[in-house]
């Protein structure tokens, strides 16, 4: 089984005394990429730096709204020098992590606007997919990508919406991320949307350190946990795992404009 975490925060702090063992046994289990999340300007050097020196990481830049108090419009300007300098990459292959979060306490909703339609701007300038972050406003992210019609789409990433909004998403040119949040017993409406969801619309992800599976509950998640996400959302979805896995490989390399691996000699 080959499979590639989407979204994952391997350089964040919980990961420092294990890092390259995280690494080594994600490939180890057939997580043969991973898309390592930019989400505050302090960070995205150390996160370059780690994809670049690891062969199976790729990076992504951006401004989340969940940090809208550590961003500033300097910021914003120091996100398109990265993008002048890095277009054409192979290593970056998106903008995020960007959208709209408005189940923070008391979010400022037009500065989280401003700050996303800004990063739309600048995916479709620079021709990139858009990660989204979305918490109780799919309504209006998807308003604001109808304006839009960025042209690469992107993923919904930790998609936790009704079937409708997943649609919606879906007819934009976005994939719907699916991580560890479909694997609790209790997550019945993810369940339902599961079932409905086409497999050419599906891309898999862990959010680690965050969003355990219920298989580790308790545990700091990880991208060693995808095959066993993999697995269980294969089980609800009733498919066999290896259909869901080539699936969404097959559906993140051709949102990403990646060689397909799946056919390569073992």
């Amino acid at each position: 089984m080959q499979l590639i975490d989407t979204h994952n925060h391997l350089d964040f702090p919980p990961f420092d005394s294990d890092r390259q063992q995280v690494i080594d046994s994600a490939i180890a289990r057939g997580v043969e990429r991973q898309v390592v999340i930019g989400v505050y300007h302090d960070h995205w050097e150390r996160l370059w730096s780690l994809a670049t020196a690891q062969p199976s990481l790729f990076a992504t830049l951006g401004l989340h709204p969940v940090f809208m108090h550590m961003h500033t419009p300097e910021h914003l300007q120091r996100l398109r020098q990265w993008l002048e300098r890095l277009q054409g990459h192979p290593k970056l292959c998106a903008i995020g992590e960007v959208g709209l979060d408005y189940y923070v306490e008391r979010p400022d909703k037009d500065a989280q606007k401003t700050l996303f339609e800004a990063q739309i701007e600048l995916a479709i300038e620079f021709d990139l997919p858009l990660l989204l972050h979305v918490r109780r406003a799919h309504a209006d992210v998807t308003a604001i990508l109808k304006r839009y019609r960025p042209p690469r789409g992107g993923i919904a990433h930790a998609f936790s919406g009704s079937y409708e909004e997943a649609c919606e998403y879906l007819r934009l040119g976005f994939k719907i991320g699916l991580g560890g949040a479909g694997t609790w017993p209790q997550a019945k409406r993810m369940h339902r949307v599961l079932k409905q969801l086409p497999l050419d619309g599906i891309v898999l992800e862990t959010d680690a350190p965050d969003i355990t599976p219920a298989s580790h509950a308790g545990e700091r998640n990880s991208p060693v946990f995808l095959p066993d996400i993999c697995h269980t959302l294969a089980e609800l979805k009733g498919v066999p795992a290896e259909e869901l896995a080539d699936a969404a490989t097959r559906n993140t390399e051709a949102l990403f404009g990646w060689e397909s691996e799946l056919n390569r000699p073992e």
